[in-house]
């Protein structure tokens, strides 16, 4: 059972923690949780659901969700001056702003202290639709007017996908791009397989990706696509068996049944947004049979 909280969220008895939930008028699903603007479920207009959430994900902030859409910023991994991984929107509520039967928009303006930099003052806004077997997500980021200085952020949306078996599962066009190997201290390297496969883990930041790629999951028949704007890179990570054993909030064994494939502002330095300005980065999925 969950409570209706402010803002039309309700409460998960579960956890005690704020979430919103929307459907498509063909049957798309998708629940987002307001700790970190976070999906955690989207589900196809068949009901199957796309994303995957650890078993062992501990849903007590400030901690992250282990698993849906982590919402990094204002940087992606280490790739800026806060300390903590991937930044701090993952770890902080989001107020919602606007609800209605298929999108949610929410909201985060940091304090000083959530800021945990020289950040100026600005509003991180997320938006997530859920349409005819699709789910879109619309990052903006909005500098105060009142701000004396450029706002510099780097960012991702770094989607969990759910497959069936990942040595069943390849990933599309990234063939022949340079990449960024995080386990060899981003050494540089270039992908020569015609598709991606997973046979191993795998932390990779392709540069300059194309703004189309597709995951194929051979044993379901299934496909994901991905559409991105504004994004230029895209990561793909999977912690196979050593890191999955040493992860406490992953199952020893889930590495079989996840992908992530995560749009990413990152290789190309920093984004500087003038005081008053915005920038707006999206990402569309897109489930199909083969």
């Amino acid at each position: 059972m969950a409570g209706v909280a402010p803002g039309g969220a309700m409460t998960d008895s579960a956890n005690g923690l704020k979430k919103v939930q929307i459907a498509s008028p063909t049957g798309s699903t998708a629940e987002v949780y307001l700790h970190g603007a976070h999906v955690t479920s989207w589900k196809n207009n068949n009901g199957e659901e796309q994303i995957f959430v650890s078993k062992q994900a501990v849903f007590k902030p400030p901690k992250a969700i282990r698993g849906g859409i982590p919402v990094c910023f204002p940087q992606f991994g280490d790739m800026g001056p806060i300390e903590a991984q991937h930044g701090f929107a993952r770890n902080t509520e989001f107020t919602v702003v606007t609800l209605t039967a298929d999108s949610v928009t929410l909201s985060l303006t940091p304090n000083q202290e959530q800021r945990q930099g020289d950040f100026p003052e600005h509003t991180l806004f997320i938006k997530v639709t859920v349409g005819n077997d699709t789910l879109t997500q619309v990052v903006q980021v909005a500098n105060s007017k009142a701000s004396d200085k450029p706002l510099k952020f780097t960012t991702a949306l770094h989607t969990y996908f759910r497959v069936s078996d990942i040595s069943q599962v390849h990933i599309e066009g990234l063939s022949g791009l340079k990449y960024l190997d995080n386990m060899q201290n981003r050494q540089q390297g270039t992908d020569e397989q015609d598709v991606i496969s997973v046979k191993g883990e795998i932390d990779r930041i392709y540069v300059k990706a194309p703004d189309q790629l597709k995951i194929v999951n051979k044993q379901s028949g299934k496909a994901v696509s991905i559409h991105k704007t504004n994004f230029p890179d895209a990561v793909v990570w999977n912690p196979w068996i050593a890191k999955a054993k040493g992860m406490a909030d992953f199952g020893d064994e889930e590495y079989k049944e996840m992908i992530c494939v995560e749009v990413a502002l990152a290789t190309t330095g920093p984004i500087e947004l003038p005081p008053g300005d915005n920038w707006v980065g999206t990402q569309v999925l897109t489930t199909s049979s083969l």
